[in-house]
């Protein structure tokens, strides 16, 4: 079974952005550090592979963490954020291509409660994060995981392979894109939202 997410894709990406990003989800309730023990864990899991993959987890302060989120030195940094003391929801940030950063939030495993409580602080989050955010696709049951959203999202060129709850894209690639530019969407400056849920985002 594939799992919900939800991905935000931001251009100028730096430490700065990941420091304003994480504030903002501990404002909203998504906690780095482990409600019981404090503790930051670093995940190498990649969100996109088969369930049950294995991953490596590694302790490491918040500077560090922050000091890896920038991409300066590494190509990709996954994190666990604590919803409550045993629920916890994977972020992964990474590059999206040569121009572009992915903030990827794996939503499988929450209740509906909790799951949705992480995407209203994920959604009120990201815009904050990056001036530059270009875009973002929730999608809570993970139907559309097999659509190229790099590809899409970044460069308009990829087509969608299932539909997401909800995809947000910038002016040009909407009306350029030869799926969405036949369909219905909501004006939310600097993109325009598609999907059944648009307003409630």
């Amino acid at each position: 079974m594939v799992s919900g997410f939800f991905h935000s894709y931001h251009l100028g990406w730096a430490r700065t952005d990941a420091r304003t990003l994480l504030g903002d989800l501990e404002a909203a309730g998504l906690r780095i550090a482990q409600p019981d023990t404090g503790r930051i864990l670093l995940d190498s899991h990649d969100p996109a592979s088969p369930a049950g993959t294995a991953s490596t987890r590694s302790r490491v302060t918040r500077d560090q963490f922050l000091s890896l989120a920038g991409l300066e030195r590494v190509p990709a940094v996954g994190v666990r954020l604590w919803v409550r003391h045993d629920l916890d929801v994977l972020m992964r940030i990474r590059r999206a291509g040569d121009r572009a950063v992915a903030v990827e939030f794996g939503l499988g495993g929450l209740p509906v409660p909790e799951r949705e409580r992480a995407v209203r602080a994920i959604r009120l989050t990201v815009g904050r994060a990056s001036v530059l955010c270009i875009g973002f696709v929730l999608d809570r049951t993970g139907v559309s995981a097999g659509s190229d959203w790099d590809g899409l999202v970044v460069d308009g060129t990829a087509l969608l392979d299932g539909w997401p709850d909800v995809l947000a894209v910038r002016e040009g690639i909407a009306a350029a894109h030869p799926q969405l530019a036949a369909l219905e969407s909501v004006a939310q400056s600097p993109w325009r939202v598609f999907g059944s849920a648009a307003l409630s985002v």
